[in-house]
């Protein structure tokens, strides 16, 4: 998956606001495991004190201090003691603002990803976060790997993308007062987008 037009280290401004850099990133590649996909939908996390959906939104902690900076970074999250996450690190140094991976198109690599998915359809192989991770052989080893460098195990590469095409709404499962800000963003018509789910709202009998 070397040697093509694509691999050039990717023209992303990873530095600037978040809200600037999550749609910029569809239709982006990222390269991992021996698999390429092509980033069909991704969502924002804002910094301390501004989002309340943001692991970092209460200040440094072990588990967010990558989140910090500097940006281009990889920050993978274990979700409900199942699966990992990955986000990439954005914004100026010191802000931990990160955009969530939510989906892609496989291009390459279909095989590994099938085998890492255990036989999923294909347009399901990275229909989510989790199922992108796993498809990307992506988990807690991969913390804090430089997007950018070209010697990087996790690659992110310059692609495109129709601007109308760029969609956004409530980011998925978030609740509370970051629940209806609209910081997911997707390409419409894409298959491989994952379908939107409200979070649930747990109470004790």
């Amino acid at each position: 998956m070397t040697g093509d037009a694509l691999d050039t280290a990717a023209p992303f401004e990873l530095a600037s606001p978040v809200l600037e850099v999550a749609p910029s990133l569809l239709g982006a590649f990222l390269e991992a495991g021996g698999v390429r996909l092509r980033l069909t939908e991704v969502e924002a996390y804002a910094g301390v004190g501004e989002d309340p959906g943001s692991h970092a939104h209460r200040g440094r902690t072990p588990r967010t201090e990558i989140m910090f900076g500097p940006p281009g970074r990889l920050y993978m999250y274990f979700t409900y003691g199942l699966h990992w996450c990955a986000n990439v690190v954005t914004g100026p140094a010191g802000r931990a603002s990160e955009v969530l991976l939510r989906a892609g198109e496989v291009v390459s690599g279909q095989e590994a990803a099938r085998v890492r998915r255990q036989g999923a359809p294909d347009r399901d192989l990275c229909r989510g976060p989790a199922r992108l991770a796993t498809a990307l052989g992506l988990d807690g080893g991969s913390l804090g790997v430089d997007l950018l460098d070209p010697s990087s195990p996790v690659r992110l590469l310059a692609g495109s993308h129709d601007p109308v095409r760029v969609h956004t709404g409530p980011r998925v499962g978030v609740a509370g007062e970051g629940a209806q800000r609209p910081w997911r963003f997707w390409l419409d018509g894409e298959p491989t987008v994952s379908p939107y789910r409200a979070a649930v709202t747990r109470t004790r009998n």
